[in-house]
């Protein structure tokens, strides 16, 4: 141990060890350095806690490695057979993964008469490298391992890794999917010969829809306005996109405007009712003067409410303005469900439809990291009437409605009627940075209020 010094306030420094508070205790005096010590534990409590709110919004933002999945997701594995498959459930959601050249499996319990919608969400990790036709192939089969159906979702010449869905689905009618008992999902990665080994996450839906009370035409319309119509006019609305299909921020008919970045993706979501027929275009606004050419610069993807693809559109860029529009699509009817083509037959329920705007990676090397202005033209003509007349509910509950609340949140905000999860964490987060400045304002005055006490103490002893 080190010698000892004295100086005229009481200091002795032993080694590297202060032993001031022994001195000041022996004269009967306060421990002042105990208050700082519970000063700094309340500052850090309070910046942790503002930065634990500011972070999430920085989360939110839409890139594949910050995916929204829902917050009531619960995780399964895969197997690699069906004796193993674990049970998803009609109006759950699950979290699970796949790795590079797997198949896995997942089980479902289903009656006679309803049908099942089970989607799949396959979210790369930031950085990956993908194939144009990598992807994920999703199928629907019987306990003796004879296909319903199936479909796939890749990522397309430009190869940015980005969240991307494919569905399958066992329609009661059917004759190979009749009868209830045991039905698997089969998910499979496609093509990924040249594509990097990394795990990607999984995100599973399972929904069933029942039967109609009263048993209808089995014929799609055959007549309904196929026109391109018009786009929206006039200013964009400033409208945040979500990370993901929970978190998708309501938008209705108007314009609305986001800033987004290279390789990253942003979820809306639109309330259409039966018979109201949707179109949307999308514009990507010009960079800065830089120059290239980019072949996919935009996907545009539109999802019916259980996350099954309807259409895609895209378009390549050079630096100016560009628009690309979604196909003309039929008015929201039960009987869509009977045509052969797939952005007709998509159209078959109320409900939420899901907006999905990804900005291809490789814009960054020619146009920099941007952010580039992205607006959304959304139409919702015609009048809203009743459903087909379901003999029970679906699961989960009132997924083929549109409420009041879903037309109020399209239009005002999301914050008018509880949806949109990551803007409110953004306004929380605001708000907690204000709080987080008031406490560390009044945190300050009590410090100097504080020592200023101690040095009256120290000075009276």
């Amino acid at each position: 141990m080190g010698h000892v010094r004295s100086n005229d306030e009481g200091w002795r420094v032993m080694g590297r060890r202060t032993a001031w508070w022994r001195t000041t205790r022996a004269q009967g005096g306060r421990r002042p350095v105990a208050g700082a010590v519970r000063r700094v534990v309340v500052l850090a409590a309070v910046l942790c806690a503002t930065a634990a709110l500011t972070d999430r919004p920085a989360m939110a933002a839409g890139s594949s490695s910050s995916y929204g999945y829902d917050k009531g997701d619960r995780v399964v594995d895969g197997a690699t057979g069906t004796a193993d498959a674990e049970e998803l459930k009609p109006g759950g959601t699950y979290r699970s993964s796949l790795s590079k050249g797997a198949s896995v499996y997942y089980g479902l319990d289903l009656d006679a008469t309803s049908n099942a919608y089970v989607s799949v969400t396959a979210v790369p990790p930031a950085g990956t490298t993908v194939a144009a036709t990598d992807g994920i192939k999703v199928s629907m089969r019987n306990a003796k391992g004879s296909g319903c159906t199936y479909r796939s979702a890749t990522f397309g010449a430009g190869r940015s890794p980005h969240p991307v869905a494919a569905w399958a689905v066992r329609e009661a009618g059917k004759a190979l999917c009749k009868g209830s008992g045991k039905y698997y999902v089969l998910v499979e990665r496609v093509d990924a010969s040249d594509s990097s080994s990394d795990t990607w996450g999984l995100e599973l839906t399972a929904v069933s829809e029942p039967a109609l009370a009263q048993a209808g035409a089995t014929e799609a319309p055959q007549v309904w306005d196929s026109a391109s119509p018009e786009a929206i006019t006039g200013e964009a609305r400033r409208r945040a996109g979500g990370s993901g299909f929970a978190g998708a921020v309501a938008v209705g008919q108007g314009a609305w405007r986001d800033d987004i970045g290279p390789g990253r993706t942003l979820f809306y979501k639109v309330p259409v009712g039966w018979g109201q027929q949707l179109s949307v275009t999308a514009e990507l606004g010009a960079s800065d003067g830089a120059s290239g050419y980019v072949n996919r610069a935009l996907d545009l993807t539109l999802y019916n409410p259980v996350r099954a693809s309807v259409d895609a559109a895209g378009l390549g860029y050079r630096g100016t303005e560009r628009s690309v529009a979604l196909e003309p699509l039929p008015p929201v009817e039960y009987r869509n469900r009977y045509s052969v083509v797939d952005h007709e037959n998509g159209m078959r329920f109320a409900g939420s439809y899901y907006l999905v705007v990804h900005l291809d990676a490789q814009l960054a090397d020619d146009f920099g990291q941007g952010p580039f202005p992205v607006t959304l033209r959304v139409r919702v003509a015609g009048t809203a009437h009743a459903g087909p007349g379901y003999e029970g509910r679906p699961d989960p509950p009132n997924i083929f409605d549109v409420t009041t609340q879903d037309r109020a949140a399209a239009v005002t905000g999301p914050g008018s009627a509880g949806g949109g999860g990551d803007t409110a964490m953004k306004v929380l987060a605001v708000a907690g940075i204000g709080a987080g400045t008031a406490l560390l304002a009044t945190l300050g005055v009590w410090t100097v209020s504080a020592r200023r006490r101690d040095r009256a103490s120290t000075a009276a002893l």
